[in-house]
């Protein structure tokens, strides 16, 4: 290696390691990441749900937590898990708040533990990525779409393959798909979960624009652009607005878009046009500017 390639790779570590280099991510309370439905924070035992984001954030001196609770189950249930979780957080880490970042259905039941569970002296914010604020016509479409002497046998062959593949303890899938349909969100969850004023809210929305750069959010995309318009292949644009709406992401100009698990970096972090560990780099770069 040349004088000049020493230099460079030597100003490049100091860089790295030089302290206050990460300052700006050095948030005042940890994140706790909060994964959506149908999923654990370490799917099948094989995959991670946030990809390669707690990595680059640990890299940039964040202290991160990752939560995991049931794949499938009600909104409460799953609550009362993640409760649980990061009242152990604040034991461990000696914290006095934490700042939450909930991902889908995550973002609900971890407004449910805040709201009803006694979290809210517990949470500086609450960041909303994707979640379904207003509930899913797609998941209403699914529900009321299976006749009702077959929720029995759907819900327990689901709950079967949740509890052995994805290791979850006593699933419930049809409290979970109920908990998420418009009816029971927007006219019983909503009105029974508000925020909390000393708490800062704030959402994003991803959106899909020609396509699902994911294969598995194609077919449910398109189906969605027909029910609630612009949406991630889950959730629509309008849905997961909740708080101080951040904005849309939907990825480079030559990108078909960013969809429900391009944003949070999922399988192998292919997301073409979007770079999820900045992305959330920059919510703890946000935050901190806040004092939080």
């Amino acid at each position: 290696m040349d004088r000049k390639s020493l230099l460079l790779t030597a100003v490049f570590w100091f860089c790295v390691f030089m302290p206050g280099a990460h300052a700006k991510y050095d948030t005042r309370y940890p994140l706790v990441l909060a994964h959506g439905m149908g999923a654990s924070a370490k799917i099948a035992g094989v995959m991670d749900y946030w990809g390669t984001i707690p990595a680059a954030l640990e890299r940039v001196g964040v202290e991160v937590y990752i939560t995991s609770v049931n794949g499938m189950d009600s909104t409460e249930a799953k609550a009362i898990d993640f409760k649980n979780q990061v009242l152990e957080i604040l034991a461990a880490s000696g914290a006095d708040k934490v700042n939450i970042i909930g991902h889908s259905h995550g973002t609900l039941y971890s407004r449910y533990a805040i709201s009803n569970l006694g979290l809210r002296d517990k949470v500086a914010s609450h960041t909303s990525i994707a979640g379904p604020h207003q509930g899913s016509r797609l998941a209403d479409m699914i529900m009321n779409g299976v006749p009702g002497e077959l929720h029995g046998l759907v819900g327990g062959a689901i709950n079967m393959v949740y509890a052995l593949i994805m290791g979850d303890e006593n699933p419930d899938s049809l409290a979970n798909g109920w908990d998420v349909t418009t009816d029971i969100v927007r006219n019983h969850f909503n009105p029974n979960t508000p925020n909390v004023d000393e708490i800062y809210y704030q959402s994003w929305a991803a959106k899909a624009k020609w396509g699902a750069p994911s294969v598995l959010m194609q077919v449910p995309w398109l189906i969605m652009l027909g029910l609630e318009g612009a949406n991630d292949g889950l959730v629509s644009v309008e849905s997961a607005k909740w708080g101080n709406f951040r904005g849309i992401q939907q990825a480079a100009w030559y990108s078909p878009g960013c969809d429900h698990l391009n944003i949070v970096g999922m399988f192998l972090g292919i997301t073409p046009g979007f770079n999820a560990p900045q992305f959330y780099k920059d919510i703890a770069a946000d935050l901190k500017t806040r004092g939080l």
